[in-house]
Formats: C-alpha cells, structure tokens, sequence
C-alpha cells in the first residue's frame, strides 16, 4: 500500500492526466486500482499505442496506454530527479471505461456540420447524420479527411485512434452541381467561383507533412505558391509541383479559372534538386552498407527498461552505425543540412515522426517567437548522436510515439541538429553560445555521448530566449510527456500575461493613432477655413477695388459731360425753349431748359452726368409711350416733339 504522501502525490497525478475535478470520484477510481496509476488512468483514458510498464518490475499492464495528447489536461511540472508516473503494483481489477466523445467538422460546398458521436460509433453513423443534414444519400456520399486514407463504413471509431477534434469534408462526384448554378452563364458560374473557398491539400515531399490551406477563388496560384514558401521554406522558383490541372499554365491564374476540383484539390510540392545534388544522392545511395554489431552488451543493459528486448536493440544500432549520416559535415546551408536530416530520419524510424522545421535557428526564432503573442509557440531543440547507444531506443519507442508527435505538431516548433561530427557539434555550440548564452553551451559541451540525445524546450522571452528544461535520452513516454506538459503550462502562462500586454500596448496605439488622426483632420479643417476666410477677404478687396475704379471712371464721365453741357437756357430767350422734367427711378426730379434746337445727344448727356448712363438707363415719355432713347440722338428736340416741354421718367435696362 502506498503511504499517505504518495496517495497525495498519485491523486494529484491522476486529477491533472485525466481532468477529474472531483476528488471523491478519482480516490474511488484509485482504491478500485489499488492505487495504482497507470492503471486507473488506463481504465479511465483510451490510449492508442502498446503497454505501459511498472517501475516495479511487475509484468506489463496489457490494453492501452495513457495518451495525453488526447486528453491534454494540464500538469505540474514534476521534478527533474523522477518521473512523475510512480505506479505500484497493478491490480487486475477492471474500471469500467467512460465513453470518449469526439468532434467533427464537417465541410461540403459552402456549408459545414458539426457532429459529435461516442468513439463507439461507426463511420456509417455519421454518413447518416449528413443524410439526415445534407440531404445527400449515404451512397452518393464520399467521406473524405481521414488521416489513415480511406475507411469503411462499417468501422468503429475507436479503431481509428483519432484526436478529440477532426476536420473531413464531403464529395459528391454522382451529383450534379446545383441548379442556380447550372442554369446561369459563364460570367455568373466565374462570379461565384470566385466567391467560393478552396481547400488544397499540400503534401510537403521531402518531409511527408500534409498542410490544409483555405483560399478564396480570386486568390492567384503565385499566391499560393508564396504561402507554400512560408510553410516550407523552399523558394517558388525551387517549387516542383505535383497535381496542378492542365489549365493552370500562369501563375497569375485565379483559383477559379485554373480547373482545380471543388472543395478540396490535392497537390504535392518538394524541392527542384541541381544536377550535382542529384549526382551526390545516387552516390550515396549506391555506397555498399555493411552491418557491424562489436558494441558490449554492458552497452545495452538498461534497454529493457522501454520495453525493447536486447536483439531489437541491437539490430536496429547496427543498422544505423553503418547508415549514411543524418547530417552532412560542413553544410553550407542549415536549411539543406535538415532535408538530408529529415529525409534520413524517415529512412531509419519511419513516416511517423516530428516534423523538423527547415530552416536556420534563426529562422526557427522567427517562426515560434517573434510573431503575435496569440501565435507563437515552444521552441523543441533535439540534439541527434549516432554513437549513443540510447539514440535509436529514444527515436523509435519515445520521439516517433503518436501521442508524442501529435503533441509536438500541436504545441511546438520543432528542430533538429546532429552532433555526431565534430564540425556540426562546433558550429552548432557556437549557435548555442549566441543565442541561449553560455551556461546553456557549457551544459550542453559537458555531456557525454551516452547522455545523447538531448531534448531542449526553449520559450522565448521579452529579452532574451530561455530553456525551461533539458530532456536527456534515458527517459520513457510518460516522463516525456509530463515534462512537456509542464513546459507548456508554464508557457501558456508566460504566453497569457504576453497577449494581456500585447493587447493593451495595441489599445494603447489605437488610442494613439486616433488622437492623432482626429488632430491631423482638425488642423486641415482649420488650415481649410483660414485659407477660404483668405481667399474670401482677397475677394472681397479685389471687388472693392473694381468698384473704386468703376465709380472714379463713371466720375471722370459724369464730369467731363457736366463740363461739356452747354449752358441752361433762360426762360425768356429769343430762340425757342423747351422744358424738360426728368423723373429718376428714386422718385426724385431732374428740370432743365434745353434750346429746341438742342440735339436729343444733350439730353442724354445731361441726365448721364446726374449718374443715370444711357447704356444703363432708358428715358421714356409717357403720352405716347416710348422709349426716347432708341431716337436718333442727332436729332433736335424739336424733331422728336420733345418741344415745349415734356415729362420723362428713367427706367433702369434689364
């Protein structure tokens, strides 16, 4: 029986792998296991991968094993002495499973169905939820997604290992499309094209990583192909692609017009090899291998603790001894240097591994660090040493274990580095000396080679980059997991507090940016009404001169025709007089005495000088009416029977 200690440790080991919150509940699960970890987690949590052993000795504990990637709970970081998995003797009590639900999310054209069924439950159950949603028959309807290709419809859920969340999505090549489509025209069909989302399905060659990219139809496949770059770090011009229709011949093409087929299009792209790269891998690959197996059995002593017996251990050592290197000596490129690591990797442990960034470390900052506070990630550092006799245990039981993998792909940027030649060990603590200080170089300078390989899980900070843990090989998949797992913890706590900051030093700016904004408008808005109150009053004085110099010109007129009149006649004259009364638009009165003889000019004359122009004004008689100055001007006043006097008025002219 485990001391009281224990029990407190193994309930709180428990509680963070399984999320039991209720603690009456996991100590009635732990006394029914007999306090027993790994079995109350194994009774409670369905695992996909093999059997968990005690640390007692014990036999293996048969059916499947812990997972935290499906069941990712947070944990306590536990201490770097001991793993946090501390299980007593098994007990062959069974705990009755709790059900394990599962998501989907479902696309198909323009709509997407959520579906939520027990693991129980068969692929066909949910082909008949679609029917039921879609209303699309099950047999016309291809279930597309899966991560293992192609499934039947009679398949349980639970035999496929999935993740708690999984995306699919439905073809329906027996269908027509639909018919407000079919019966429009071309530039209709183009329109809506162009409106829809694509998904591709990028396969990444050299790697064997799948990407699901969501563009537009009016997205360019240069657009793509620069996404892709950002991806994969191969330049468009190094792209060699697999799976583009006949149709797509330019680059500039839209989505919508390049042929690809609806929703989903499936691609492959690698990177475009030079002849002298092509040259050296047919080398390689015709270099006789020969198997050697001189290392002492003491070597291997502690392998049956991954549960690998000595004849797999040593095949597969011998095996990977005489194999080309992971890592070519005095790469010029890192971001060469990783393919041949990646594909070399494969080549050794198989299709399901991390994916290793490729790239420079720099690079590998750039991609988990110095992005937005909602997106970076943990930066995994693994150290690879072909001479260590734990390496191919570590990769083949631990790193290449699906829960492992899935975790690592979910949580982290991944990268890689061998240091079993002496020039990449050098240049890659230079590295290390750079950007992770000294103290991190020494450490890592001071190991041996049978503490290979390393696991470094660094987090990026403000300042400067910090290791929170070294993981060396002699480890198993719980402790990896859990001391990952607390990684995480203390990131996702990190990372909080960065988004808290990162949000209000963007309200901040926000803030910023429109006081400025609102003082930039106000100054223009004053700068436009000074400049228009200037432009008026310019205006303004430009019209007051023109009228100055229009009322001193009709001045000098009026003067110089006062000047010019000839003089009033007397009442009593020996020549013929007449008498003219001129009433002005005001109501005033103009009197004057003109000779008859007077030419009707003089009259005109005579009423300009008072201010009345004839170009502006019209003098007209009353009985009849007419207009005088339409008259010959040269003609007497007595020719026009203005004789011997006469009443006129002044109109203005329209």
């Amino acid at each position: 029986m485990a001391s009281n200690m224990d029990r407190e440790m193994i309930l709180a080991d428990f509680q963070a792998c399984t999320g039991i919150e209720n603690i009456d509940e996991a100590i009635t699960l732990l006394e029914q296991n007999n306090w027993d970890l790994v079995a109350a987690i194994n009774g409670v949590i369905p695992q996909e991968n093999g059997i968990l052993r005690s640390d007692y000795g014990g036999e293996p504990i048969s059916g499947p094993a812990f997972d935290p990637a499906s069941h990712p709970a947070p944990a306590p970081a536990p201490a770097p002495s001991s793993s946090a998995f501390r299980p007593v003797m098994p007990s062959r009590q069974i705990v009755e499973r709790q059900p394990r639900m599962l998501d989907f999310r479902v696309e198909y054209r323009d709509r997407n169905v959520d579906v939520v069924l027990e693991d129980s439950c068969t692929v066909g159950e949910i082909k008949q939820i679609l029917e039921n949603e879609l209303q699309i028959p099950v047999s016309k309807m291809l279930l597309k997604g899966w991560k293992t290709g192609d499934v039947e419809d009679s398949m349980v859920l639970k035999s496929l290992h999935l993740p708690k969340n999984n995306s699919l999505y439905v073809l329906t090549p027996d269908l027509p499309p639909p018919s407000s489509s079919s019966h429009a025209g071309p530039f209709s069909a183009l329109q809506e094209s162009l409106n829809q989302n694509f998904m591709l399905i990028i396969t990444h060659r050299e790697v064997q990583r799948e990407y699901n990219l969501n563009f537009s139809g009016s997205s360019t496949i240069q657009e793509v192909k620069r996404n892709v770059y950002d991806l994969t770090s191969i330049p468009v011009r190094h792209q060699l692609w697999e799976g583009w229709p006949t149709s797509a011949t330019d680059d500039s093409m839209c989505l919508a017009e390049s042929g690809l087929s609806y929703p989903c299009h499936r691609l492959t792209v690698g990177r475009r090899s030079s002849p002298a790269q092509t040259r050296e891998q047919s080398e390689e690959q015709s270099t006789d291998v020969h198997m050697v197996s001189d290392s002492d059995g003491d070597d291997f002593e502690d392998a049956s603790e991954f549960g690998v017996d000595d004849g797999e251990v040593f095949g597969m050592a011998s095996s990977a001894l005489r194999k080309s290197p992971m890592m070519p000596e005095n790469a010029e490129n890192e971001g060469d240097a990783l393919l041949q690591f990646t594909a070399e990797f494969s080549s050794r442990y198989g299709d399901c591994h991390p994916v290793f960034f490729i790239g420079s470390l720099e690079a590998t900052f750039q991609e988990a660090f110095y992005v937005k506070a909602r997106d970076r990630k943990l930066l995994a550092v693994y150290l690879h040493h072909d001479e260590s006799v734990l390496t191919n245990v570590f990769c083949s039981q631990m790193l290449c274990a699906e829960s492992i993998v899935s975790y690592l792909s979910q949580n982290f940027i991944t990268w890689a580095w061998d240091l079993t030649k002496d020039a990449n060990r050098a240049r890659f603590l230079t590295m290390c000396n750079r950007h992770f200080g000294s103290v991190v170089a020494q450490t890592i300078r001071t190991q041996k080679t049978d503490q290979f390989p390393l696991f470094l899980i660094i987090m990026g900070k403000r300042s400067s980059n910090e290791v929170l843990n070294v993981i060396q090989g002699n480890t198993t998949v719980d402790e990896l997991m859990m001391r990952l797992m607390a990684a995480m913890e203390i990131f996702t706590a990190q990372q909080q507090e960065d988004i808290k900051d990162e949000d209000e030093r963007e309200a901040r700016e926000n803030v910023k940016r429109e006081q400025d904004e609102a003082y930039r408008l106000s100054l223009e808005a004053d700068r436009a009404k000074r400049e228009a109150h200037e432009r008026e009053m310019a205006e303004q004085f430009r019209l007051e001169q023109i009228r100055k110099e229009q009322e001193e010109e009709r001045e000098a007129i009026r003067l110089s025709l006062e000047q010019a009149l000839p003089p009033e006649p007397k009442e009593e004259n020996a020549e013929p007089v007449s008498k003219l009364r001129i009433r002005t638009p005001s109501g005033e009165f103009l009197e004057r005495r003109f000779l008859a003889s007077n030419k009707l000019q003089i009259v005109f004359d005579f009423v300009a000088s008072k201010g009345f122009p004839w170009d502006e004004f019209k003098l007209l008689s009353t009985f009849p009416r007419r207009d005088v100055t339409q008259l010959d001007p040269n003609k007497s006043l007595l020719e026009v029977k203005l004789f011997p006097q006469e009443t006129l008025f002044l109109e203005a002219k329209e």
